[in-house]
């Protein structure tokens, strides 16, 4: 490495020094294509020093546009003329990535929003990305706040930034959580064994999650817990890495189940419902919040548990803009 990119940023080197989009780079460091001295790099901020020798022997292209799609549905639970509030279903990618260029909730809300094709431009973000501030995986249902104008995107982000934004989860854990609460702070960085991987690394990027418990149910290999956790940063695979780290994966998460703790479950994806949201409006400074039902799939799931309350305690919740000290 030379002595001019001392010190410099490991993205920003490789956007240089390979001509890459940012977003390109981003995806490619997060994918742990990116190597310095022969070791997947970590954090998109890890610093170089001169003599390192920087690899990027897969650096993906660019994604395209994506192109409106009326076929995707998408539930809408609140719109204006600022932003979208949606209910995403389980099963549903929310942004063209590897292995997913098609059939996404952006593409869907594209058809229905023609107008966040011009956000990209206007405010220099992923063109693949058009309104995305925040995301959930694809097996996790819930609510997700899409900006439909540049100053809406940049407060949204802003309000993410310094962590005032409350994203709430429902999820339930192998095990009987024995804490009535607690908090899960350790930085979380790609798997140095697996890359397609989150793990607790000390190379990772700050990360901390709130969790309550609500309900203790079953007994032995059968034992579950439902909780409430509380996103206090927003890393990829964060409340699925972190209950694990703690002793207690999401049922149905067969990524991060570790050893195997507690019995298989038939549900088809994690055990994992954005449930609460709660933001300043970028306009009118109101704090909206929104609350968005358990799925099916998961009611069905806390009842073959025996829970006394199978919703979760979640009732639909559309922005009231006031402050509700409950969210």
């Amino acid at each position: 490495m030379p002595d001019s990119l001392d010190g410099m940023r490991v993205d920003r080197a490789v956007a240089l020094l390979a001509d890459l989009a940012r977003s390109a780079v981003d995806r490619a460091v997060d994918a742990g294509s990116v190597l310095v001295n022969g070791e997947r790099v970590g954090a998109r901020s890890h610093r170089l020093r001169t003599g390192d020798r920087l690899t990027i022997p897969d650096a993906p292209e660019p994604l395209r546009a994506p192109a409106a799609d009326p076929s995707v549905v998408v539930p809408v639970l609140y719109v204006d003329t600022d932003v979208v509030v949606v209910d995403k279903p389980a099963g549903l990618v929310v942004h063209p990535g590897a292995g997913h260029v098609s059939g996404t909730l952006v593409e869907g809300l594209l058809a229905r929003f023609p107008e966040l094709a011009h956000l990209a431009f206007d405010t220099g973000s992923d063109p693949s990305r058009p309104g995305i501030v925040h995301r959930l995986d694809r097996g996790t249902s819930g609510l997700l706040v899409v900006a439909r104008t540049p100053r809406a995107y940049r407060s949204l982000v802003s309000q993410l930034a310094e962590r005032t934004v409350s994203r709430r989860y429902l999820s339930l854990v192998h095990g009987h959580v024995r804490a009535p609460a607690g908090v899960v702070d350790a930085p979380i960085g790609r798997s140095a064994r697996t890359p397609t991987r989150m793990a607790v690394s000390d190379r990772g990027r700050p990360a901390r999650t709130r969790y309550r418990v609500l309900e203790r149910l079953g007994t032995g290999g059968a034992a579950v817990t439902l909780v409430e956790a509380q996103l206090e940063t927003g890393r990829t695979h964060q409340v699925r890495v972190h209950l694990a780290a703690i002793g207690h994966p999401v049922v149905g998460d067969v990524t991060y189940r570790g050893s195997g703790r507690g019995a298989p479950s038939d549900l088809g994806r994690p055990f994992l419902h954005a449930g609460r949201l709660a933001f300043t409006h970028p306009t009118s400074g109101r704090l909206l919040h929104f609350e968005a039902p358990l799925p099916g799939d998961l009611v069905g799931e806390l009842r073959r548990h025996g829970s006394g309350d199978p919703t979760g305690g979640l009732v639909p919740v559309v922005g009231t803009g006031h402050d509700d000290p409950s969210v």
